[in-house]
């Protein structure tokens, strides 16, 4: 790298630290203060309630506080990363880093401390004191062999989890990768030789953890910076080092590298050599993990041994050790059980839960974050990436069970699959509103047609179908362009075997399909010659076709081109029989709870009639995720303090509700802020129908309904849901080309509920 790109790096570096106000935290309060009542409740006199529960029984800490889910970073700076011994203040950015990852990845929350103190005997007496704060210890950045006894200390004084993770997270993801590297080799632990370079805490605990994954002692040679640790050395040795002394005359790295299955590195740059890695066995495992510049470079071991399995500390190199795999994870489960430690078998079950999930398909949304890398099970894709969303469910569900099997838990859990459905659903936002229609989904077995089949998202969530629902997926595309997509994005599902094609290019039903097109349209100008050319290269229209000859029961368009292109095809063919699409509904999921909007598509200037038509609609949709409908029909007018314009229109849209006998709530027309402040809309309107916050916006423009789904996608974080096509039966539905493959299965859950059920 040079020398501008490495200051450029600095300054960006230290411009994230310091804007838009210094650090990476701050704390935030989970319950409100807004008036004096609040106040007698969160502080004097109400607090002493809380106080008395948890001084007669101390477990009740984890109903009255936030102790079961905070965890304390805690360092004294004494082995900052590559920095060394930069001391307590200046490890200070790492440990809000590490508190920022707990929070990113597990949803826990941490406070960084950062002790001035180099004696171990007293780092351990203030982190004890420190338990009644915690629900866990991460230990963090402590010079070997100082972070052996304060961590043997706080675990035999602390009944909470106590957890060294530059020791025990790297021995965890390095066992899960070694796990999966002896697999693509066609090894086993039991049979292999490993030669190892690193005495630190992060070195032993990792041959400790292959030991315990059938690793034979006598198979490990462990090097350092003076060379083989052998009985009866003397020179820089503790009881750590000598459980691995061989009793050998040989003396450094170079004279026991012959024949070695597997080098573990986690020392120093340019520790191994090209000529070294040439005398290990036939596809040798190298695990070059010292940051930034690894025991050896990448391409320095192709070129001596082209079938080697590396893995290195590196993001910009396939494989990277990193322990946001394990200790966000860990501790989730830890934490949810109530468990007093983190023991053997909660590690084990971390090693084979990270193991397992890099052999399976690659999620959508790691994909996506990773876009151009190969994520394909194999020896440059031995374990998941950090941003893996189901990294949360498997690892920490899998760490709880263990902690419950091994009799560490005080807060057993009974059903263990609500338990991961219920952490997938802190990361996968639209999981639980979308739970009614999974499981209406489940219950039938439509026919779901994707009009863009060789767009890669579309088969994430044709594979995500076939494992989550019972619908069947049809793919329009070539076959040998899908067949090849699935192969590079490492996807288990095949044309043919698990979904059924749709070939434009050469399909049997390719005639029956242009003259029924041609049989629809040909009062439309469309002659048979326009219907073949459609028919070959329109796959939406091709899409409409199979579902109206009843070769599919749903259509699902629109992840690239212009919505009402797509609409005017779907329009066209299926358009009838009393069907005919009156508005788009988008189900925004923020921060606060579920917001439906409409129509942000189909109407460009809707009509009182069509108005009513929208907002019924809505409310029937609304209540398919199991919610009651507080719909408020939307517009620059406060009941009526605007005579015309769309104010107008949404008064006549209400006359016509009220004439319907509508069996939901519906208000307006009002302002945004009046429909979502119910203090405000109270007080504006004191005898309004909608009581609370509405749930549902619907506005007498498109331009203001896409407006407001834009700027809470774009700005609040929001999980768009949809759109939703309504008037259609359910026979299409016309996504956004911003949708993800999570998105997509999400509208076929939507697609997959049968006609008769969806009202």
């Amino acid at each position: 790298m040079s020398e501008n790109s490495n200051e450029s790096l600095r300054q960006a570096a230290l411009f994230y630290h310091a804007n838009p106000k210094p650090g990476k935290l701050e704390v935030r309060a989970t319950k409100p203060l807004a008036n004096g009542r609040d106040l007698s409740r969160a502080y004097s006199p109400g607090v002493a309630e809380a106080c008395l529960e948890i001084k007669d029984d101390p477990a009740n800490a984890a109903l009255y506080t936030a102790r079961q889910n905070l965890v304390a970073v805690v360092s004294n700076g004494s082995a900052v990363l590559g920095l060394g011994n930069i001391g307590a203040l200046a490890s200070k950015p790492v440990m809000e880093g590490k508190a920022v990852l707990f929070k990113k990845f597990a949803n826990i929350d941490c406070f960084d401390i950062e002790l001035d103190e180099p004696d171990p005997e007293k780092l351990a007496d203030i982190v004890c004191a420190m338990g009644p704060t915690f629900g866990a210890i991460n230990l963090e950045d402590i010079k070997a062999p100082d972070c052996f006894i304060v961590e043997k200390l706080c675990r035999e004084r602390m009944n909470i989890p106590v957890f060294h993770d530059d020791q025990h997270g790297t021995a965890i993801v390095v066992g899960a990768a070694a796990t999966n590297a002896l697999r693509v080799a066609g090894k086993k632990f039991e049979d292999i030789k490993i030669v190892s370079t690193g005495g630190g805490a992060a070195g032993i605990a990792c041959l400790n953890m292959l030991l315990k994954l059938g690793v034979k002692r006598e198979n490990v040679w462990l090097c350092d910076i003076h060379g083989l640790v052998y009985k009866g050395r003397t020179e820089d040795m503790n009881p750590q080092k000598a459980e691995f002394a061989q009793d050998s005359d040989l003396r450094t790295l170079d004279d026991v590298i012959d024949g070695a299955d597997m080098f573990l590195g986690l020392s120093g740059p340019g520790v191994l050599k090209p000529e070294m890695v040439a005398r290990m066995t036939d596809t040798p495992i190298i695990f070059a993990l010292a940051n930034p510049t690894p025991e050896i470079m990448p391409d320095l071991v192709r070129e001596v041994k082209p079938d080697a399995i590396m893995a290195t500390g590196r993001s910009d190199f396939p494989n990277q050790v990193n322990n946001v795999l394990c200790f966000p994870f860990i501790f989730r489960g830890a934490l949810d059980v109530g468990a007093t430690e983190i023991n053997d078998d909660m590690a084990i079950a971390c090693v084979s839960g990270i193991a397992e999930l890099a052999r399976i398909t690659t999620s959508a949304e790691a994909a996506a974050a990773y876009k151009g890398e190969q994520l394909t099970f194999g020896r440059e894709y031995l374990i998941p990436k950090p941003f893996d969303p189901r990294l949360v469910g498997v690892v920490s569900a899998a760490v709880a069970k263990a902690a419950m099997d091994s009799g560490v838990a005080t807060r057993p859990i009974d059903d263990l699959n609500a338990y991961k459905q219920k952490l997938n659903q802190s990361v996968f936002k639209s999981a639980l509103l979308m739970r009614p229609l999974f499981e209406a989904a489940r219950a039938s077995s439509r026919r779901i047609v994707f009009a863009e089949g060789e767009d890669e998202r579309v088969l994430r969530a044709a594979q995500a179908v076939l494992e989550e629902t019972t619908e069947t997926p049809i793919l329009i595309g070539r076959p040998e362009v899908i067949e090849a997509r699935c192969e590079r994005h490492g996807l288990s599902v095949r044309p043919g075997r698990d979904f059924e094609l749709v070939n434009p290019e050469n399909d049997p039903r390719y005639r029956d399909y242009w003259t029924s097109y041609h049989e629809l349209m040909e009062r439309d100008g469309v002659t048979p010659d326009i219907a073949r050319a459609v028919m070959r290269t329109n796959t939406t229209a091709i899409g409409a076709v199979a579902v109206q000859r009843g070769d599919a029961d749903s259509l699902i368009c629109g992840t690239f081109g212009e919505y009402r292109w797509h609409l005017n095809y779907v329009t066209q063919v299926l358009g009838r029989d009393g069907l005919s699409p009156h508005g788009a509904l988008s189900l925004m999921i923020l921060e606060d709870g579920p917001l439906f909007v409409a129509d942000t598509q189909v109407m460009e200037l809707p009509t009182p009639e069509q108005i009513a038509r929208i907002t019924i609609g809505a409310a029937r949709h609304i209540r398919r995720f199991g919610l009651e409908p507080k719909i408020a029909l939307c517009s620059q007018s406060q009941f009526g303090n605007h005579r015309e314009g769309s104010g107008r229109r949404l008064r006549d849209a209400i006359e016509l509700l009220d004439q319907k006998g509508c069996d939901f709530i519906y208000e307006g027309e009002m302002n945004v802020d009046t429909a979502l402040d119910p203090d405000l809309c109270a007080r504006i309107f004191p005898r309004s129908r909608l009581k609370g916050q509405a749930n549902c916006l619907v506005f007498a423009h498109a331009d203001a309904a896409s407006g407001v789904r834009n700027i809470l996608k774009m700005r609040s974080d929001g999980l768009e849901v949809g759109p939703i096509l309504m008037g259609m039966g359910n026979k299409a539905h016309i996504v956004s080309p911003s949708i993800t493959a999570r998105g997509l299965l999400n509208v076929a859950a939507i697609a997959g509920t049968p006609v008769t059920q969806y009202g």
